[in-house]
This record gives C-alpha cells, sequence and structure tokens, in this order.
C-alpha cells in the first residue's frame, strides 16, 4: 500500500509564476492544467521549465491536464493527441481531460462519437505506457443540454467504460461534482473506486435551508463548491476506501473555488487542505520499528 500524496493544480500559465511557492508550502506533487487551450504554450519548453522549477525535490507531476471537448471540436482532439504525445516529457505516466460533449445536446446523442474518439485516445495513450482520466466535471450541463462533458454522472460513466473498456480510460473524481447532483460521494466511491485514477481535492456543501426555500433550479447555488476541509465530506472515509482498492496515484487541490476562502486567502486555504488531507491519510507513513530486519 503506497501513501497517497497531496499535491495542488497550478495553471500551465502560470507554472513559473506560482510553482515555486505552491511547492514551498508542502505539497507532495502538483497538476499542470489547461483549460480548452494551451494558448500557444510550447509544451516541451514548458516540461524544461518545471523540471528547472523542481530541481531534484521529492515532488511529482501527478498529471498534465488539458480540458477540452475533443467530441465538438476536431481542434481539441489533435491537441489532445499533442498532449499525450508530450506528457512523458514532464515525467507523468497520465494526462487529465474532459469526455467532451455535443454541446445542449443529451448525453446518449454523443455516446458513438464518444466511442471513436476515446478508442484512438487511449489506444495512443497505452503506446506510450500513460494512463487518460476523465474529469467528473459537469461544466453545468445536464443530462439532455449536456456542456463540454458527459462524464459527470455514473449513469454515463456506465455507458463510457462499455463503449470503451480500456483499462488505462479512468476518472479523475472528486466528491464537490457529486455534492451538486444531491449523490453521497462516499457510497458513489465504494462502487467506482477501481476505475478511480486520480482525485481533485475539492468538496461541497449542501445549504439544506437554500434548498428548502429555492430548490435546485439555479434561483441560489444550493452546493457550492468548497475547498477539502470546509466541505461536508468525510476524507477520512476517502482514503479508507482508496486504500481498500490498491489506489494508486494522488490527489491533488483543486483551488479557486471556495466562496469564502478565495481571493487573499486562497494560500490559507489551499494550506489548510493539504493540513487537512494529511491529517485525514493518517499522516505521514511511519514504518513498523519491529518490521526491522
Amino acid at each position: 500500500m503506497e501513501q497517497i500524496k497531496i499535491g495542488t493544480c497550478v495553471p500551465g500559465q502560470k507554472v513559473e509564476e506560482w510553482l515555486p511557492g505552491m511547492l514551498d508550502a508542502g505539497f507532495e506533487c502538483f497538476e499542470v492544467n489547461f483549460h480548452m487551450s494551451y494558448e500557444g504554450y510550447d509544451l516541451p519548453k514548458l516540461a524544461e521549465t518545471v523540471k528547472r522549477i523542481v530541481d531534484g525535490r521529492p515532488v511529482n507531476v501527478a498529471t498534465l491536464g488539458y480540458y477540452c471537448n475533443p467530441i465538438q471540436n476536431p481542434d481539441h482532439f489533435e491537441n489532445l493527441k499533442h498532449v499525450i504525445d508530450v506528457a512523458p516529457l514532464f515525467g507523468t505516466d497520465m494526462v487529465s481531460t474532459f469526455a467532451g460533449a455535443y454541446n445542449g445536446r443529451p448525453v446518449d446523442e454523443a455516446m458513438p462519437k464518444f466511442k471513436e474518439v476515446f478508442t484512438e485516445l487511449c489506444k495512443r495513450a497505452a503506446d506510450k505506457g500513460l494512463r487518460l482520466v476523465i474529469e467528473n466535471c459537469p461544466m453545468g450541463g445536464t443530462w439532455q443540454y449536456a456542456q463540454e462533458n458527459i462524464a459527470f454522472n455514473p449513469r454515463a460513466w456506465e455507458m463510457m467504460f462499455d463503449a470503451v473498456p480500456a483499462e488505462n480510460l479512468g476518472l479523475e473524481w472528486e466528491p464537490g461534482h457529486q455534492i451538486l447532483q444531491l449523490i453521497d460521494p462516499v457510497e458513489q466511491l465504494r462502487e467506482w473506486a477501481p476505475k478511480v485514477f486520480h482525485l481533485h481535492g475539492k468538496d461541497g456543501t449542501v445549504k439544506k435551508d437554500v434548498l428548502r426555500r429555492y430548490g435546485v433550479l439555479g434561483a441560489m447555488d444550493f452546493a457550492p463548491e468548497r475547498t477539502p476541509g470546509f466541505g461536508d465530506t468525510n476524507w477520512r472515509d476517502i482514503f479508507s476506501i482508496l486504500h481498500e482498492h490498491n489506489f494508486v496515484g494522488d490527489v491533488c487541490v483543486e483551488g479557486y473555488h471556495d466562496p469564502v476562502y478565495r481571493g487573499q486567502w486562497e494560500m490559507t486555504a489551499q494550506k489548510h487542505a493539504l493540513q487537512y488531507l494529511k491529517w485525514c491519510r493518517g499522516g505521514d507513513f511511519v514504518p513498523n520499528p519491529w518490521d526491522k530486519a
């Protein structure tokens, strides 16, 4: 059983500016990510920048993220293939993305294209020894009106993994996206842990008073996203379930979403999440003194 590392997410365009401070704060790994575009960045050069900043520290790139819509946008599909090709330069064995969608159309309609696109992507990733993980973010969509990513609900996961039964295809999972759907994330993880390859450290809180008064159709935010340590999820259970399933991966705090601890309080929240998640996993691994030869 390996110790699960606690890291953070660093936008690719902020690597030079933010990554040194994140490493000084004590994060044990990190995700480099881009959203919809990598904005003209030369990714091999960025990989060299990452190596220079890390400079021998005992940290790793947990995953290289490019969150895009490869179903609807052919350019995203081509860009994602490039991200897969360069991921080994970052020293990671994982690429994170969205499943894609036909925006404004039902999830079901995207499944044939999902099968076509991800059959090719998974083979490309497998040839390079990579795992491909899909975040469970709804991007504001619903089952009938999907937006950018169909992979937000376990019904879609069943269809996706049936369409593409590749061993290197899994989920990048977080509780907050499920709490928004009023799904119990702990019970869900018990079922889906074998397909969870990476976690985003983001939580959520159900505001029952708002739910009772305004319901779920958007008049008020009834389930705001929270930094771990301020949300509803018992992360001790999360780590226990992961260990029970011999999880091999990391948890990267996805900040910049908390409605309270934000702005000048962002690093306070992220540092708290780091300490809280380390506590929930049991602290640092300590070998048994009686196991010494």
